[in-house]
């Protein structure tokens, strides 16, 4: 519907009682043009809520724009969320903590709250298989997606690869830049492979370098006590660069990290001090 189209359908309803058809046509019209979907598919419900509870017109039309901007910011999450390439959804509200009792639900909570990744911190997850690195990755991503940031998931794999054929074909600016545009990159699955001194290289660039101005969430798997030995040269380079130095449970870091206490074979988690 063109602009001329609009003035014509408003010109047709000026100056007579319109029929009932006539301003479901009107109303369709001028919302697909102004691109107003919860608009359009509601307003003949909350018109007839606000007939019920006897609203004024500046009352029917506050909760018909209200429930636009509502469905817009739901839209708008989602929309971030699949951006983020998530491989699975996975929520906190899924995760089972009584299988995992060395988590601390508290803490987890606040780092859904995203302070952390606002204030330009990250995140390392720690621990053996089947503790629940992965799905708190993924879930603590999604939060930080429908809190409004951008937010990217790759495994640790695949990106090192991905910078490895981008460098050999000159394309490594531009492959670093994009990953740059996001706010939070969520590296899966780092502590299952070992890096050359290339790809280390490579991985510690797209991740900000020096100036760490790309906040983490790192899943680093590794049996037994954590250590720079365990993690490996990926770690060493991502994480002890970025001012965070010691594995040791229970320190508060020079990084403004301290790392969650855990039981055997359980998770560890460095958390915003």
């Amino acid at each position: 519907m063109t602009t001329s189209t609009a003035s014509k359908t408003s010109a047709t309803l000026g100056g007579r009682q319109p029929s009932e058809q006539a301003i479901d046509a009107a109303i369709d019209s001028a919302t697909r043009l102004l691109r107003l979907p919860t608009f359009r598919d509601r307003y003949a419900e909350i018109a007839d809520a606000a007939a019920r509870e006897q609203l004024s017109y500046r009352a029917f039309l506050s909760e018909l724009l209200l429930a636009e901007c509502d469905d817009r910011e739901v839209r708008r999450a989602a929309r971030r969320v699949h951006e983020a390439a998530f491989p699975r959804p996975k929520t906190l509200a899924d995760f089972d903590f009584a299988a995992n009792p060395a988590i601390n639900p508290a803490t987890i909570n606040t780092l859904a709250g995203c302070g952390w990744v606002s204030k330009g911190q990250s995140l390392c997850l720690i621990g053996d298989s089947g503790t629940g690195k992965s799905h708190l990755l993924i879930a603590l991503g999604t939060a930080a997606a429908e809190a409004g940031h951008r937010v990217r998931y790759v495994l640790a794999a695949k990106l090192v690869n991905e910078l490895v054929e981008a460098a050999n074909e000159r394309q490594l600016s531009r492959t670093i830049a994009r990953y740059g545009r996001v706010e939070l990159l969520c590296l899966d699955e780092l502590g299952y492979m070992e890096l050359d001194k290339r790809g280390a290289e490579l991985l510690f660039q797209a991740t900000g370098g020096d100036d760490g101005q790309l906040v983490l969430a790192v899943h680093a798997a590794c049996g037994g006590e954590p250590s720079e030995d365990c993690v490996g040269v990926g770690v060493e380079v991502l994480v002890d660069r970025k001012r965070v130095r010691s594995w040791r449970r229970g320190r508060v870091e020079a990084g403004g990290h301290r790392e969650l206490p855990r039981g055997p074979g359980g998770l560890l988690a460095r958390e915003p001090a």
